[in-house]
């Protein structure tokens, strides 16, 4: 059972945040598709130590690795050895030095941690399954009927191979769900994550379908057990969740240009939101690039495009899934020599989120637009300030002018509006005894089509 002094000591948790988080943006990358360093088509470990430069120069304070622990499925979310790295992968001493690298230049590292399912070739399974005497069956649950369906209506009780039985798995036969009803689960929970910390260096976890741990009786989904549960495992690793993780796309989802039909200036604006507002937020990677992709899961995970040539700069053998069909004009080679990419700006929005304190932590204050079409929102702390004002239309807008529906969002004064995107600068700013924004007209002209401005306001 979990203790209560467990749960009130997560509940006591202060909600600031480790001091690397204030400002910082995660890079999340699929290790199998990041950089092959040994020409077997598949990324590995020293590959993305290879490339820890390009993270740095991205301004990423963390990456996120999508499961490296030892795995019979491509992607590495059925775990069959938590406690082993992924032999395509490298070894546990090349884990240990890609931690050690990514410290050196001040980038923390994240892994993905499954803990509601193993794989089916885990040896816990493997034993619960051939003996019903073994000490890893009560790990699993059994049933000598099927009980019904999932939480999304599918299928989650499967037929034992080896007995007229059924098991619980919540997304496929391939993965057990575990049962974090028995206490021995919870533990071992507890022991994995100390392993990853402690042994092999990391500063966090993703929790990987957390929603599902625990069943409780019709309920399936986000049940009070399983809180409870997460209460204390954050006790145990000491990691409160404090803050939004906003993102425009995962491993799980279409890429944000494919959602967008291709249109970069799409693309742009939703970086420039992204990258502006609250939270810790996470960028896939390639996304900084444009890459497309849509379902099936593998055409998501594509191998990253680095150069126009064989193998995308991938890879010198063959890549593990074909790159994409547009991955000799969409790639890191050609983006970093434009000034204007998505690329660049990707890194100059990353940079200046580090730098600029309002837009790594301000407060968010919503503001109106005179048009309907145009987003506009002030970052604020302390005495700086950054006014975000974004046309989401596709067409240009004349005129917009900016207030704050009668609250005081800045000390009286006259600012200047300093362009942090490069380009002329906004017009002055005047704010009287009251606080308020009344009227404002950042720049005489047009704001164009899906343009967002980005003002640095400097009190004179």
């Amino acid at each position: 059972m979990l203790t209560a002094a467990l749960a009130a000591a997560a509940a006591g948790q202060s909600p600031s945040g480790p001091a690397w988080t204030r400002g910082a943006v995660c890079y999340e990358i699929f290790v199998r598709s990041f950089f092959d360093s040994d020409g077997d088509g598949i990324g590995d470990l020293n590959g993305l130590i290879r490339k820890l430069g390009y993270v740095d120069s991205l301004g990423a304070s963390c990456i996120w690795l999508m499961p490296v622990a030892q795995s019979p499925s491509y992607h590495g979310y059925d775990v069959s050895d938590y406690y082993r790295v992924a032999p395509a992968y490298g070894t546990n001493a090349d884990f240990k030095r890609l931690v050690a690298e990514a410290h050196r230049r001040r980038i923390k590292v994240l892994v993905d941690m499954v803990l509601n399912h193993t794989s089916n070739e885990n040896p816990w399974f493997q034993a619960a399954l051939k003996d019903t005497t073994s000490p890893y069956r009560s790990w699993y649950r059994f049933s000598p009927t099927a009980l019904g369906k999932g939480p999304w209506g599918a299928e989650a009780w499967h037929h034992s191979p080896v007995r007229d039985e059924y098991y619980y798995g919540v997304f496929w036969s391939g993965m057990p769900d575990l049962n974090y009803e028995t206490p021995a689960v919870q533990q071992q929970a507890m022991k994995i994550a100390t392993f990853w910390l402690r042994e092999m260096g990391v500063d966090g976890f993703r929790l990987d379908a957390v929603p599902y741990l625990l069943e409780e009786g019709s309920c399936l989904a986000g049940c009070p057990g399983t809180h409870a549960f997460l209460r204390a495992y954050a006790a145990h690793i000491r990691g409160p969740p404090y803050r939004w993780s906003p993102f425009l796309s995962n491993h799980d989802q279409t890429r944000t240009m494919t959602t967008l039909g291709g249109d970069v200036a799409c693309a742009k604006l939703a970086a420039t939101l992204l990258l502006t507002l609250p939270g810790l937020p996470f960028v896939y990677y390639g996304e900084e690039i444009g890459m497309t992709g849509d379902k099936p899961d593998e055409r998501l995970r594509t191998p990253m495009q680095w150069s126009p040539r064989p193998g995308v700069g991938f890879t010198n053998g063959t890549p593990w899934e074909a790159a994409q069909p547009d991955s000799m004009t969409v790639n890191v080679a050609l983006e970093h020599s434009d000034p204007v990419s998505l690329l660049n700006l990707y890194r100059r929005l990353i940079h200046l989120r580090k730098e600029n304190g309002a837009l790594g932590t301000g407060t968010l204050v919503a503001l109106d637009a005179s048009s309907s079409r145009v987003a506009a929102y002030l970052r604020r702390t302390g005495a700086q300030a950054v006014l975000v004002v974004a046309n989401l239309s596709d067409s240009a807008v004349s005129g917009v002018s900016i207030g704050s529906t009668g609250q005081s969002v800045l000390r009286a004064g006259t600012y200047a509006a300093r362009n942090l995107l490069g380009g002329p600068d906004g017009a002055m700013l005047a704010v009287g005894p009251d606080g308020r924004l009344t009227g404002y007209v950042p720049v005489p002209g047009p704001i164009g089509s899906r343009e967002s401005l980005v003002l640095d306001l400097v009190r004179r």
